[in-house]
This record gives structure tokens, sequence and C-alpha cells, in this order.
């Protein structure tokens, strides 16, 4: 069985099993304007008086609570987009198939990506787990958006000398030379050529995709999609801690690992304001670890998604597109905040 074939079918199994979900969002959307409407009629029923004149329907139109619902969707679906094509990349070698690709905006495509010849099997398993999930998350969003979603954006996802991922290690001060050594100036980091550093791209990703969801949620107004979103939040929180515990583990025979997660951490934390919220995976002591990036509270923390644009960007200034994303996110939030 060849990997087209195997992609194929995971993403037509994660098409089946979200179908009978996405038809219940759109049937929690119509009973939503529905009852709207039953409210109305209520009110009016039993008054005695004569009944006005007909006027003509005004054609429906998207008020500004489902309006930002829809927008915050649709910036979810940017950052998944990102996600599985990194995911399925690595897995399989290829990106997402074409036709999930389109939607309203500019459609781009995807720069680098290749697949990693894992040699831990461990770590292949779970890659390919993930890739599962994140080509779900894309086909999941798109049908609850319909005709809205947005289509995918130009997205880099390249290890070269102009990648994304390379301009991200620089900053981080993890980029290396052919002979091996720091060099953030001329240095590279490819994502695609072991585990390891397999590991430490989707360590980028994976802690900007939870606090995205969670700093995002207080805007979603629709109890159905709030309920999805948080579904999406749990399964972005799961990836998060196998990644950071994996990187963990092999930090204990490694301590490079666990330095190099934090410089990421770091680099992350520079991007998105004087906050001081992000945390590598290296404990208070040698006792702990820190698999859980929390508060005191022990709360996960949010990011605007002026921030999130921050990180994907690379950038603090406040634009609208660069690094990952190199035209920019689709849809109506789209400018990183400007830190």
């Amino acid at each position: 069985m060849t990997d087209q074939t195997i992609l194929t079918q995971v993403l037509e199994a994660g098409e089946r099993r979200r179908q009978e979900r996405r038809q219940f969002m759109r049937t929690a959307a119509t009973a939503s304007i529905a009852a709207g409407g039953l409210s109305l009629l209520a009110a009016c029923d039993g008054n005695d008086n004569p009944p006005p004149t007909p006027t003509p329907t005004p054609t429906p139109t998207t008020s500004a609570s489902q309006q930002t619902d829809l927008d915050v969707l649709n910036f979810a679906l940017n950052l998944e987009y990102l996600e599985a094509q990194f995911y399925v990349n690595a897995v399989y070698g290829q990106g997402l198939p074409a036709a999930v690709l389109n939607g309203t905006g500019t459609q781009g495509a995807v720069v680098g990506g290749r697949q990693v010849a894992f040699t831990d099997p461990v770590v292949a398993q779970y890659a390919r787990e993930i890739a599962a999930d994140e080509a779900a998350h894309v086909n999941f969003l798109r049908g609850a958006l319909g005709s809205a979603a947005v289509a995918q954006p130009a997205i880099n996802i390249d290890g070269g000398a102009t990648g994304a991922f390379t301009m991200a290690a620089r900053a981080a001060g993890i980029a290396t030379n052919a002979s091996g050594a720091i060099d953030n100036v001329a240095g590279t980091f490819d994502p695609y050529a072991n585990d390891i550093n397999f590991l430490l791209g989707a360590f980028i990703f994976e802690d900007v995709g939870v606090s995205a969801y969670k700093g995002a949620s207080p805007l979603i107004t629709n109890k159905t999609y709030l309920e999805a979103a948080a579904g999406i939040l749990a399964a972005e929180a799961y990836h998060a801690g196998l990644v950071r515990t994996v990187l963990y583990a092999k930090g204990l025979a490694t301590p490079s690992i666990v330095t190099a997660a934090g410089k990421i951490s770091d680099a992350r934390d520079s991007l998105d304001g004087a906050s001081d919220d992000d945390q590598g995976i290296a404990g208070p002591d040698a006792t702990q670890s820190n698999i859980v990036p929390t508060d005191s509270n022990g709360i996960a923390y949010s990011r605007t998604t002026g921030q999130v644009l921050n990180i994907v960007y690379l950038s603090k200034s406040a634009l609208v597109g660069g690094g990952f994303f190199p035209n920019g996110v689709n849809g109506n939030i789209r400018t990183s905040a400007a830190n």
C-alpha cells in the first residue's frame, strides 16, 4: 500500500466520522436563526390589532456576533492549514489534497516540506496520529464554515536557507551550519532531517495552537461553535503535551534538547509582548519537569489573535504577513500586534 493510498484513507475516514457532527452544527445554526423568528412571532401573538400590511422580506444579513464567530473559526482554519501541511508532509512526503484548499481569499501554495526518515518507531507513530488529527481539523472547520471557509494561504514550512523554520531557529539561537556548530547568521534548521528536529519543529507550533484556541474562545458567541473549538483545543493540548513529553524524555540523555526547547520558548516570548508567559520543558530543578505550561493556579495561558500572528509571522511588529505565512493569513483577522 502506497503512502498516497494511506493518506487518502486517513482523510476519508476522518471525513466520515465528522459528517454527523458537521450536520449537527449546521442544524444548530439554523435552529438559532429560527428561534429568533419564533420569539418574534410569540411576542406578537394575541395582539388584537389587525395585522399590518405585509412588506417585502429583506435579504438575511449576518449579525455582528455571527460574523465574529466566522472570523474566529477562519482564523483557526488558517492555523490548522499550517499544522496539517507540516505534519502530513513530514509523515507522507506530500501535502493535503487540493480539494480541501480552496475557499474565499487568495489560495496559496506550500513551500517546503518532505518526509522524515523516522528512526524511533514511537515518534513515527505519534507523528502519524497527529497528522491525521490535524487533517481532520481542516476538514471539520471547512465543513462548519461551509461557503464562508477561507482558502489555504501561501505557507512556508521550509528548512532551507530562506525557510521559515530557519528564520525561527536563528531567532531562537539554535540554527546550525554544515559542521553542526551554532550559526545564527548563515545556519539553517531542517525539521525534516531527523526525529529530534521534527519534534522541535512541532514544538514551535503546538504550544501556540493551544494558547490561540484558549485566547479566542471568549470571542465565540455560538455555543455549538464554542463546544467545537473547545474540542479542538483539547486535541491540541494533547498534542502539545505529547511533544513536550517526548522532548523531555529524550533530553534526559541529551540535555541539549531541553536547552533547545527552552530557547524556542524564549524566542516566542520575545515576539508576543512584554509578558513572560511562554515556558520551556525544564522544571524548576532536576527533580521536576515542565510538561504543562501553566500559571500559579495551574491554568494554561492565552494569546490574543495578534500575539499568535506575531509568532507565526516571526515579527513583533504589526504586520499582515511574514514567516510561516509570507503573504499573511486569509480572512478578516490578519494583523499581528505591535509589540
